[in-house]
């Protein structure tokens, strides 16, 4: 029979934990499929771990593991891909923002042939305004630097085994999974989903998080943003003929006056893109200087299985040996 995983980053999330694998498991017990719950810990500061623990000594079906520190969600995702031993592996957030429900219909269009499952969002739920203009920015932003509609995409999804697969091969150590998904391709169908209520704790994304988001993920899988130095190199050089031939104009008909205010904006414009152009060369040669270091994506400091005094497999570890 064949087996799903469900990978469920968390940070600082000791009060979903319990209620996430309780309600989870009914669900998935309720449809007939055979499941198993991969918790990752990213670097939480509260009991998360612990929570997963006492949620994996209660059902055998649960493993999990923490990050030595935070090292983001994206990190997180893709510890529990390496963890997840599934036939097909659904990605979620642990807060149960993303509804259980439209797991089984995730399933059975995967039995139907599906690759990958993408879970749309009808709506956004209830937020705070500030909450509900930044994420409206930040997907804005990311739709139009890497070329993919990002407004009702999410995390959420279900991917086979073999883009599993396929995308624990990739060697950035940059990655944004959301953009990852799409950009392998393969067989995809979508369901569509209504974000439900936190039962508990509050999202533990701000304005600024999302932006450094925003900024990390164009960088690492966009060069928008280096082909827009090209586009202000332009439009500087286009502005200095513009002002060279009415400069000249007014020379020949003998009214040049003094131009003292033109150049000191025409040297605060050209200023102001060439430092502009440099944060975003630096930003990029950063990314560059990240991915020659060759450091892990992440690493675990311990898992349930550790906890429990389980032996490792060959394949655990397989999958610890590539992550290091």
């Amino acid at each position: 029979m064949a087996l799903l995983s469900i990978v469920l980053p968390a940070y600082n999330e000791e009060q979903n934990i319990a209620n996430t694998a309780r309600v989870l498991s009914r669900v998935l017990e309720e449809s007939g499929i055979k499941y198993e719950l991969v918790f990752v810990s990213d670097g939480s500061r509260d009991n998360t771990f612990s929570e997963i623990q006492k949620a994996a000594e209660g059902n055998r079906r649960i493993k999990g593991a923490e990050f030595s520190r935070n090292f983001g969600k994206e990190a997180a995702i893709f510890a529990g891909l390496g963890m997840a031993s599934g036939n097909a592996v659904v990605v979620m957030d642990c807060d149960l923002q993303h509804p259980p429900e439209v797991i089984p219909q995730m399933w059975k269009l995967w039995q139907e042939g599906a690759e990958v499952v993408e879970g749309i969002k009808l709506s956004r739920g209830r937020e705070g305004l500030a909450h509900k203009l930044s994420a409206g920015l930040f997907y804005k932003i990311m739709s139009r630097l890497i070329n993919m509609d990002m407004n009702a995409s999410s995390d959420y999804k279900l991917l086979d085994r073999k883009v599993v697969d396929v995308l624990m091969t990739l060697p950035e150590r940059n990655t944004f999974f959301r953009a990852l998904s799409f950009w392998v391709g393969f067989r995809t169908e979508s369901v569509y989903y209504e974000v439900q209520e936190r039962q508990f704790g509050e999202s533990k994304w701000s304005f600024i998080s999302l932006m450094k988001y925003a900024v990390t993920n164009a960088t690492s899988f966009s060069t928008l943003p280096l082909q827009l130095v090209t586009v202000m190199g332009v439009v500087s050089i286009l502005f200095s003929i513009v002002l060279f031939v009415q400069t000249l104009i007014r020379y020949l008909s003998g009214t040049a006056v003094e131009g003292f205010t033109t150049v000191i904006l025409l040297l605060l414009i050209i200023g102001g893109f060439l430092m502009l152009s440099l944060g975003i060369i630096g930003h990029y040669i950063a990314r560059i200087y990240e991915e020659v270091k060759g450091r892990p994506k992440y690493i675990i400091s311990r898992t349930t299985q550790e906890a429990a005094g389980g032996r490792e497999t060959g394949e655990n570890r397989r999958i610890e040996d590539d992550k290091f």
